[in-house]
């Protein structure tokens, strides 16, 4: 008989306030920040977290955030190269846009929201038409990760307002440039017209990191690896008169060298933003700081630089000559200045200095906000799992007193750890989940994902609830154990336990006391005992208190204890490898386990207390008999060192977590893994399995706490195996699909092959849309080819004999749709993918299926069915096989029809969109007028207005007074 399990699941992870892996965006009120491979909506005035944007199923991180001038879009790039258009006010995908084949790094919108450019770390970048949902071409040039993006419109689209409404009719079409920045040293400008390269500068001597455009759009500043900020002139004649040689037989530069910022950090400079409304450029260092730059006019740095003039001359004068040297100075001085050139230096100055309680992963200007007063303010979002929103004031005040800082307006950091999370612990409710990294100790409640308590402790390794659930024992790096009250966030006791790391706490089975392990070699046990009144904090109840009992010296470093539930015998590891097994009330030696070559670092005990399961730094894990102490089996759990191992209560099934990021489930007495969980982006340190068994949860270096449930759903581990080996043979065939034999960075030759090309990307949905299609046209031919038969059948026969001979029966599929014939099935079929796939899933079908596909194509234009993918369809067909379709003649049979039928329904359709495009542009002129006539004439009706007009054709005489 086939043994069944029940599937365990994921739910939603928490203590994620902002994770690393890339910026966020603020808009006075809510960020937008990435929490792994989600969204999270924080409203940072209150604290509260309002939404989450998950998408079930994708498990890449987020690595870029970028609003859209669109109202309410969000584009999220992901680290399997995946870009995902999100609407913020539903919280769902409205396009997927797959081309990239490692992690989007850089993203920019056109000013109309139309277009998106993105760049990756496989060097390549692509400019996808928002609207169509489709790739419009990907760029090569760059040799290394691309870093910065910025659209630069064409002086035309600019300054012409008479271009608006033909850049409006097509989006394919807009005219305009890309500057492009890469860790490769080049500053690229590549016309979206032609769709190449045509100025390629060295800007940098170290990889360059970061680069915005003034929103004039005439100055770029770029920063490097080193420190290094430069700053560029767009020349914008040249750049609306195109590429022109010069006298010389050089190509005209259009952008040109300006000079070097001061910068007062040589470390890297990872972003630059300038504000879009106020005169500020921001500069964001690796370090904590953020410097804030203000931009000044001309006219101002002339009036300083007179008035710098100015004072000069008085001191050569002296103060008896101050009164006479007025204007005419003034004069001299300014005179002198205008011939003498203005600096970067003049023109950029620092304003002030933001510096974070963390080191900054990226930072946002506000929008002009007119509560401020003139102020600014900065959201940033820190590596260290926090958020912040600083005010910088206005050059006014700091010029009326020099001393104004930039205050910390809001900051959110209580829903989550500033570290790693190294230790896990429920209660015996299973109620309360306590989570210990270092420096903090958080309180959760298990059924509304809330911190309760947060309290400040040590660098914490280890955490245990004590009998009654209202305290909580801490482990510390400095050999001490803390003991918490809950329900007053205090720390009732610190007890010096040890001279070295407590790697390991435990509480009796009977509740009466625990025993504690350490890095000085010995193992101590402890008695629980009621606190007396007056060491025993605010509360009027007793707490429970801990008073050494005995020591177990040991021959090395303890790293692991652990009672067996019946409470006979205690569990020892240490760092020579081996386990050894005491009896708990005499201490004597009963077992020694041997077999591990590296240390072992957890331990668990099923709930019978006959097996004990240990996993070690070797990647393996071994079950042992508690009776003989003889290893049942050793297995290779994980590709990392395994941290800590749990046993699932009143079973023989255990859990393991490790440095490779994977929960696994096991089966103890079969010896086989039943489920293996993915979610975590970094090292899993902490596991803690819930005494119901209906639940476990994990910690990990990502500073993410994730609870898996047991579900309903029967698990047979001959489908899991059949499943994974699915998942990993589709994966396989769309990686070898998407690879080519030209290397990703690095110093190497030029790219090879042509500088633009198409964009697609084989992924396993575009595999599995490919097939669906294929076996759509396979019901439709058997289909038709069924009814073709018995047409042909009875086409010589009379009436009668054609009523007494019985049609053939439909296929059951087409059937069940409710009798849909087969070129509407088909058609059904492909509505049904994702516009942004459709391209690569008809790069799988094969060429039958494609001369198949054609006739259908035919059908749809005859009936007037979705011709605009049916024209999509046939123009993409049509590129991809042109040199098959060019050689098979059988094919005329085909195209001649489909091009008649295409072009008439595609011509009544353009005569139909130019009389209600004609129409609707009557109706706004219309419309304008209209409020035209009612913004100057208001009260005026039209009866009003023809006896004016005509009673100002007549004179009239007019008295003056003198």
């Amino acid at each position: 008989m086939v043994r069944s399990y029940l599937r365990w699941g994921p739910t939603q992870a928490f203590g994620i306030i902002c994770s690393p892996g890339a910026n966020g965006a603020f808009d006075g009120k809510l960020a937008y920040v990435p929490g792994l491979e989600d969204v999270l909506v924080w409203d940072v005035k209150k604290a509260q977290l309002l939404g989450m944007w998950h998408e079930t199923g994708h498990r890449a991180e987020v690595t870029c955030i970028l609003r859209s001038p669109k109202e309410d879009i969000f584009a999220v790039g992901y680290a399997d190269g995946s870009i995902r258009l999100w609407n913020a006010s539903s919280g769902t995908v409205e396009v997927a846009l797959n081309g990239h084949k490692r992690a989007v790094t850089a993203m920019s919108f056109d000013k109309e929201g139309t277009r998106l450019a993105s760049g990756s770390m496989d060097t390549d970048l692509i400019l996808w038409d928002v609207v169509a949902e489709t790739g419009l071409f990907r760029l090569r040039g760059h040799r290394d990760q691309i870093t910065s993006i910025r659209f630069l419109q064409t002086p035309v689209s600019l300054d012409d307002p008479s271009t608006s409404d033909a850049i409006a009719a097509s989006t394919t079409s807009l005219p305009g440039y890309l500057v492009t920045t890469a860790k490769d040293t080049f500053l690229k400008l590549w016309d979206l017209g032609t769709q190449h390269c045509i100025q390629t500068t060295v800007a940098h001597r170290a990889e360059i990191w970061s680069m915005d455009i003034n929103p004039a759009e005439d100055t770029i500043i770029t920063g490097s690896g080193d420190g290094e900020l430069k700053a560029w002139k767009i020349d914008r004649a040249a750049l609306g008169e195109g590429l022109r040689e010069q006298d010389g037989g050089k190509i005209s530069k259009l952008i040109l060298p300006l000079g070097s910022l001061p910068n007062s950090h040589n470390n890297r400079v990872s972003q630059i933003a300038f504000h879009r409304t106020e005169q500020y450029v921001a500069v964001q260092n690796q370090d904590k700081v953020v410097e804030v730059f203000r931009i000044r006019s001309e006219e101002e740095v002339r009036k300083k630089m007179a008035r710098r003039k100015r004072r000069v001359k008085e001191k050569k004068k002296g103060k008896g000559k101050e009164a006479n040297g007025g204007v005419e100075d003034v004069e001299m001085a300014d005179e002198h200045v205008e011939d003498g050139p203005i600096t970067l230096e003049d023109l950029y100055t620092t304003h002030l200095i933001v510096r974070g309680s963390g080191k900054i992963r990226g930072f946002d200007f506000v929008a002009e906000d007119a509560g401020l007063r003139g102020d600014v303010q900065l959201f940033l979002s820190l590596a260290s799992n926090a958020v912040e929103v600083w005010t910088v004031p206005s050059p006014a005040k700091l010029k009326a007193d020099a001393a104004t800082e930039p205050t910390r307006a809001y900051g959110l950091d209580l829903p989550g750890h500033r570290t790693d999370i190294r230790t896990l612990a429920l209660s015996s409710d299973d109620e309360l989940l306590a989570s210990a990294s270092n420096g903090a100790l958080k309180i959760w409640n298990v059924k509304t994902l809330a911190c309760i308590r947060t309290m400040e402790c040590g660098y914490a390794i280890c955490s245990t609830f004590l009998p009654g659930d209202r305290q909580v024992a801490v482990g510390t790096k400095s050999g001490e154990m803390l003991l918490y009250d809950i329900a007053s966030s205090a720390l009732v006791e610190t007890i010096k336990a040890h001279n070295g790391t407590v790697w390991s706490i435990d509480v009796r089975p009977d509740g009466k006391g625990l025993v504690s392990g350490s890095a000085d070699k010995d193992v101590k046990f402890w008695d629980l005992e009621p606190a007396s009144t007056e060491s025993g904090g605010p509360s009027s109840r007793p707490f429970l208190t801990i008073t050494h009992a005995r020591t177990l010296k040991m021959s090395d470093d303890v790293l692991g204890v652990c009672y067996s539930p019946n409470g006979k015998l205690v569990a020892v590891s240490l760092l020579d490898s081996t386990v050894k097994i005491f009896y708990e009330d005499s201490l004597k030696f009963f077992l020694s386990l041997y077999g591990h070559k590296l240390p072992v670092l957890s331990m668990a005990i099923s709930s019978d207390s006959k097996l004990i399961v240990t996993c070690s730094a070797d990647k393996n894990v071994k079950i042992w008999g508690l009776d003989f102490g003889d290893c049942h089996k050793s297995i290779f759990a994980h590709d990392e060192s395994i941290m800590q191992v749990g046993f699932e209560p009143r079973t023989h099934n255990f859990w393991s977590v490790g440095k490779d990021k994977l929960l696994k489930y096991w089966d103890g007495d079969k010896f086989e893994n039943i489920q293996k969980l993915e979610g975590h982006h970094g090292e899993i340190w902490a596991l803690a399995v819930a005494h119901s068994g209906r639940f476990v949860v994990t910690g990990s270096h990502d500073k993410s706490i994730r609870i898996w449930e047991k579900t309903d759903e029967p698990l047979f581990l001959e489908e899991e195996r059949e499943r994974e080996l699915e998942e990993m043979y589709e994966r396989g065939i769309a990686d070898n699909m998407n690879r080519e034999d030209q290397p990703i960075g690095g110093d190497g030759e030029e790219v090879a092959g042509p500088e633009s090309t198409e964009v697609n990307k084989q992924t396993a949905e575009t595999l599995m849309a490919g097939e669906r299609i294929m076996e759509a046209l396979d019901v439709a031919d058997a289909e038709r080819a069924t009814w073709k038969q018995y047409e042909d059948a009875t086409a010589g026969l009379g009436e009668e004999e054609r009523a007494k001979m019985p049609q053939p029966a439909r296929h059951a599929l087409l059937a069940a749709l409710g009798d849909v014939e087969p070129a509407a099935y088909v058609l059904t079929t492909v509505e049904k993918v994702q516009t942004a796939a459709l391209y690569d899933a008809l790069l799988v079908l094969p060429f039958s299926k494609v001369i198949s596909l054609m006739h259908y194509l035919d059908e749809w234009a005859l009936r007037e069915w979705n011709i605009a993918l049916t024209s999509r369809i046939l123009v993409f067909l049509l590129k991809l096989h042109h040199h098959q379709i060019v050689a098979n003649r059988t094919m005329r049979t085909v195209l001649i029809p489909l091009r008649t039928h295409l072009r008439e329904v595609l011509k009544r359709q353009k005569e139909s969109i130019g009389y209600n495009l004609a129409a609707l542009r009557y109706i706004r002129r219309q419309d304008e007028a209209n409020r035209t006539a009612d913004m100057y004439e208001e009260g005026l009706d039209e009866e009003t207005i023809k006896d004016r007009i005509t009673g100002g054709k007549k004179r009239k005489r007019v008295n003056i007074r003198a």
